[in-house]
């Protein structure tokens, strides 16, 4: 992995994918005619992974009537994910991408600089993908407070 990590842009294709989830093998590709919302996140049970997905947990239902998919992306492995979907009744599908590919693909596993070393990890990101396949809304580095509402007025854009 070098350290010119692709930045999907909007406008673009989403690159497809399969990965097994919390809800058996999910394929991108076969979500089409749904608005999905595939994010990102470092590691599950953390506190900011945690306050992320239960304010997507939270906004399940409205995205659904919006014609809305959630689907969380970590690296972590099925055991670990379904404890944390289990913990905090996370009512979407969550992803293991143990091997980042998927991560790779979407620019979400890159350099970064925490007390001034600097090694690889997962970017905390979300793409909001329409109906046909195509990122219409792109968030690197997300501060999860009020990441939610952001995301969801983009979901109510490409329902009407």
């Amino acid at each position: 992995m070098s350290a010119n990590t692709p930045v999907l842009a909007e406008g673009s294709l989403a690159p497809d994918f399969t990965l097994n989830s919390t809800e058996g093998e999910i394929t991108l590709s076969k979500l089409k005619g749904k608005t999905v919302v595939l994010y990102f996140y470092p590691k599950a049970d953390t506190p900011g992974c945690t306050k992320e997905a239960c304010a997507f947990r939270d906004l399940k239902g409205e995205m659904t009537d919006l014609g809305a998919v959630i689907l969380g992306v970590s690296k972590d492995k099925m055991p670990a994910i379904e404890k944390f979907l289990d913990k905090y009744s996370l009512n979407f599908p969550l992803l293991s991408d143990p091997d980042l590919k998927v991560h790779q693909a979407y620019g979400a596993w890159a350099p970064k600089t925490m007390f001034g070393k600097t090694a690889f990890g997962v970017i905390r990101t979300t793409y909001v993908i329409d109906a046909e396949g195509v990122i219409r809304k792109v968030w690197r580095r997300v501060k999860v407070n009020g990441h939610d509402a952001q995301v969801l007025e983009v979901v109510k854009k490409l329902a009407k």
